[in-house]
């Protein structure tokens, strides 16, 4: 069987399911949008104009749970890169937004800059587990006003596969939409292939900004999936335990899940979360303990209670360095959400809390995605996999190394065959020089960035592209 694991049982999630709903029907939420606060109170909610404070009863969550698709493709650039949700299997996200990167030749740490995020999009085009592209890094050598279209159009460039962003004013919304078109040749495309989803976070706790929303709403009119991304922080943003701060997260969830549908209904919603805790003796944000991984995967669990596909923050880390803690904070925050059946893990390549990018860390983390799928995949126990003739004719004291079975496990995929863990003997590790993870993943790096450029897009299509980052540039403010 597949290897399981829970982080809430039945009774646990009705609990935080009816908290929830208490939350928002008594609290309330924040919406600074007066055009979201208009949707809302057309459907039924309770708005207070002074306050911005729209109380939702649970009846439109009800609505809103029956419209939203429970299962829908996220589309790529080249259709081999496809992803269907739920998944059968978990994949990964570059890490997003951080602000910092570690120059590949000069071994530096600078501000991130075009090419950091160019050569983790070739890198991250390589790995199989990779299916959705969150640009890893926030640029300084671009136009602060623009970024978001051009960060998103230079993704498509650089990547065939789903691209995931943020879009933070509704002004920026045109210039997607028509370089979206371009690559696919009409908006009603746009609509079909789904290449593009868009990250929308939430202002914990319990409130909504006004422009980001308000530029989901007009991308939501092409039912461009959406991901809600609440980020609390226990005992700073959220509540300080656990289980209150995963009814708080899930509230905010279930809100944006309400204004989409009421707005737009059957917009795709990707049920997400990227919850930390606080440093007590700091009051900074910790992603890399273990409790971060349980709300998180908790949070998965709330998905698959209300049958929404999902992505869950994990594979983090708060180490500054590459190394032990951050490969130890990694595979626990990494592990338990495979086992549990998250759908995507968002978190690869980068270290720092989510703010130093590392390329050799993107092929680092592939591994241990990897290895992390093979403890999920399980035990097959069939008749294939009886191998009672064998046992009977090698007999005790004998030896399977002969066997045809033997041969055939060698290439199978029942035994996980890594590309960096070194399982060498040790006189051959030192003949060898000492090689480590990292070390491994540098040489992967240079050959992948030496090779030619996979799945390019066509000529026009990248100048049709280049213009619109132009115009963009000059046209907003």
């Amino acid at each position: 069987m597949r290897t399981q694991y829970s982080y809430l049982s039945e009774s646990e999630k009705e609990r935080i399911h009816r908290d929830s709903l208490r939350i928002l029907a008594e609290v309330g939420v924040k919406f600074h949008s007066a055009k979201a606060r208009g949707i809302l109170k057309r459907a039924g909610a309770k708005v207070d104009e002074e306050s911005q404070i729209v109380r939702i009863p649970a009846e439109l969550v009800e609505q809103a749970l029956k419209a939203a698709p429970k299962s829908f493709t996220l589309g790529a650039r080249n259709s081999a890169f496809d992803f269907a949700m739920p998944s059968t299997f978990t994949g990964y996200t570059l890490d997003g937004a951080g602000t910092f990167a570690i120059d590949f030749e000069t071994g530096q740490r600078r501000y991130a800059i075009t090419k950091d995020l160019v050569a983790s999009l070739r890198i991250f085009e390589e790995l199989p587990l990779g299916t959705v592209v969150w640009p890893n890094v926030v640029l300084s050598d671009i136009p602060e006003h623009s970024s978001d279209v051009r960060t998103a159009l230079l993704s498509f460039i650089h990547s065939s596969k789903h691209i995931q962003h943020e879009m933070h004013h509704p002004s920026h919304v045109p210039y997607l939409i028509e370089g979206l078109a371009a690559i696919l040749g009409s908006e009603e495309a746009v609509r079909q292939r789904k290449i593009f989803s868009v990250c929308y976070c939430t202002i914990p706790p319990l409130t909504h900004d006004d422009e980001m929303c308000d530029a989901c709403l007009e991308l939501a009119k092409f039912h461009v999936p959406i991901l809600p991304y609440p980020m609390p922080a226990t005992g700073s943003t959220g509540p300080a335990s656990l289980y209150s701060d995963i009814a708080v997260a899930n509230a905010e969830s279930l809100s944006a899940l309400v204004l989409f549908q009421m707005a737009s209904p059957g917009t795709p919603i990707i049920y997400g979360s990227a919850a930390g805790v606080t440093n007590f003796s700091s009051g900074g944000f910790v992603e890399g303990a273990p409790e971060s991984n349980l709300i998180n995967g908790a949070l998965g669990e709330m998905a698959r209670f209300y049958k929404l596909p999902n992505t869950q923050a994990g594979c983090l880390t708060d180490a500054k360095a590459p190394g032990a803690q951050a490969m130890l904070e990694k595979m626990f925050t990494t592990l338990p959400l495979v086992l549990s059946g998250v759908d995507v893990i968002n978190g690869i390549g980068e270290i720092a809390t989510s703010q130093l990018l590392v390329q050799e860390q993107i092929v680092v983390d592939h591994e241990l995605a990897v290895l992390c799928k093979r403890m999920k995949d399980g035990i097959e126990v069939s008749d294939a996999k009886d191998y009672f003739d064998d046992v009977a004719r090698v007999g005790p004291g004998g030896n399977f190394l002969m066997e045809d079975s033997t041969v055939m496990a060698c290439r199978s995929e029942e035994f996980c065959q890594p590309q960096l863990a070194d399982r060498n003997t040790h006189e051959r590790w030192l003949e060898l020089g000492r090689p480590d993870l990292y070390t491994k993943a540098r040489k992967q790096v240079e050959a992948i960035l030496a090779s030619p450029v996979k799945n390019p897009l066509p000529s026009n299509v990248i100048g049709k592209l280049e213009d619109i980052m132009r115009r963009a540039d000059d046209e907003l403010d």
